[in-house]
């Protein structure tokens, strides 16, 4: 862009990652409304957080309410949406923070998108695989009913596409597995990543 210089900085995010005695990374969790992201996502971040680890959360309708509530979901306004929060996350993981991200985050090329921003090798991907019977079941916000009626629009899973990642790094199906054993799988995996 005209007229932008990338300013370098004196610390590394690296050098603050070290401080934390972590390695920085982006975790992010995706599947559909009421799959169980934004519950796996506040456990993990609470069992890192007693572990000792730097933490922070993204989750969606915390965004939509504050930095991006002036966008849409329309699948423009989608793209936008998770555009601004890899960016986001890119800026926490230079600050050697591990990121817990819980978006739906239906399209593969915005996933790709985030990948490349933050990283391949800072990025895992958890695929939170419950099926949509199971997703309706729970309707927690009601979300479902009122797409189904028509009174929401752009709805992922109903009037909207979910494109499913092909190679995540953890899939779960929180219909076949508890929190405890999902949560445990999690640990598991992360911690062979973050520890430095």
């Amino acid at each position: 862009m005209e007229n932008i210089y990338e300013e370098k900085y004196n610390v590394t995010p690296e050098q603050r990652g070290g401080m934390k005695n972590q390695k920085p990374l982006v975790i992010w969790f995706t599947g559909l409304s009421g799959s169980g992201k934004s519950t796996l996502a506040k456990q993990l971040e609470h069992e890192l957080f007693n572990r000792g680890y730097h933490t922070f959360s993204l989750d969606g309708d915390n965004v939509r309410s504050g930095l991006n509530k002036n966008i849409g979901f329309t699948p423009e306004g989608r793209k936008e949406n998770l555009r601004r929060i890899g960016e986001v996350a890119k800026l926490m993981l230079d600050a050697g923070l591990i990121t817990i991200c819980a978006f739906i985050s239906p399209y593969k090329e915005d996933r790709y998108a985030i990948q490349n921003t933050v990283g391949i090798d800072n990025y895992f991907e958890v695929f939170v695989d419950t099926p949509l019977s199971v997703c309706e079941e729970r309707d927690v916000k009601g979300l479902y009913k009122r797409a189904r009626s028509g009174e929401i629009k752009n709805f992922t899973g109903i009037s909207a596409p979910y494109e499913k990642p092909e190679e995540p790094n953890l899939r779960i199906d929180t219909s076949e597995t508890n929190i405890e054993q999902a949560l445990s799988m999690l640990i598991e995996k992360i911690e062979a990543k973050i520890k430095s």
